[in-house]
């Protein structure tokens, strides 16, 4: 199978590094027709779109820079989903579990079908592209939520959360890399349409995560915890941010399975302390 990724960054390119038979193309898309020449070049059999704007150094930068934001995670996929459908070629779309915010009507969590309640440009630019793309024939979504790998990054949920001073301690779904990878990659074989939660089964809070750092990295670490409200009133962030749990009810129902979250975040850790490890045996 020959995959295209379009995205250079951390999550494409740990998808390329896993996989063979893809290639990558950081390629400017600021049209249909730049798409298409890019589908025309590399003749997948289906794409990947890791492309998208988060914010440097944090989604409040998209506050202040609306356009870019809306150019990059609502109207960057259409024309790739437009070219694709052209193509005839099957596109999964990266979407964001961040797009809920609070407590779902259903204790299980938010389903794939539920209605959004997006707060912030972020979550409102990636929302209008899942409404525009949700309805595609050959199109899939995957949403990831809080991602965390075992190999450190800016992004990852480890590295953010053993930075900061101050941390809520509030309960979220959770992808974990590893299995992130084998998912979409299973995703893409069976060209899957619809809306997927690619999230680890369960939740997790803050502490758990914080704890086991202390644990397995560094038993100096030290915080503070702080309430939800203090976030926006402290200035440590400009809006609140979405925490959630997410059902993977779609991912079920065409026989994909991910590993439980708690077991996946220890299993996860391990790894990432020992990464941590090479890096400082490195510098020595």
């Amino acid at each position: 199978m020959k995959i295209l990724i379009i995205g250079n960054g951390f999550i494409g390119s740990r998808c390329a590094k896993s996989w063979p038979d893809a290639s990558v193309s950081d390629k400017i898309i600021e049209s249909v027709d730049d798409a298409l020449a890019i589908l025309e070049e590399h003749q997948p059999d289906a794409v990947l779109n890791a492309a998208g704007v988060i914010g440097r150094p944090n989604v409040d930068w998209c506050e202040d820079h609306q356009l870019e934001t809306i150019k990059g995670n609502t109207i960057l996929p259409i024309q790739i989903a437009e070219a694709c459908q052209k193509k005839g070629v099957y596109l999964l779309h990266i979407g964001s579990g961040c797009i809920y915010y609070g407590e779902s009507p259903d204790p299980k969590g938010w389903r794939e079908d539920d209605f959004a309640n997006p707060e912030v440009v972020y979550t409102k630019a990636k929302y209008a592209a899942d409404l525009a793309l949700m309805n595609l024939p050959n199109v899939g979504i995957a949403r990831i939520r809080m991602p965390m790998d075992s190999t450190p990054f800016p992004g990852n949920i480890i590295d953010k959360l053993a930075s900061y001073p101050k941390i809520i301690d509030v309960e979220n779904s959770l992808t974990v890399i590893d299995d992130m990878v084998r998912v979409f990659r299973q995703l893409l074989e069976k060209k899957a349409s619809g809306i997927f939660h690619v999230t680890n089964p369960g939740s997790i809070k803050h502490k758990e995560i914080v704890a086991l750092y202390e644990e397995l990295v560094d038993p100096s670490h030290r915080n503070e915890w702080i309430g939800e409200e203090e976030l926006v009133e402290n200035g440590l962030t400009k809006k609140k941010r979405s925490s959630n749990i997410l059902q993977s009810g779609n991912l079920e129902k065409i026989g994909i399975s991910m590993t439980p979250a708690q077991e996946a975040l220890r299993r996860t850790m391990e790894k990432y302390a020992k990464h941590k490890q090479e890096q400082v045996s490195s510098q020595e």
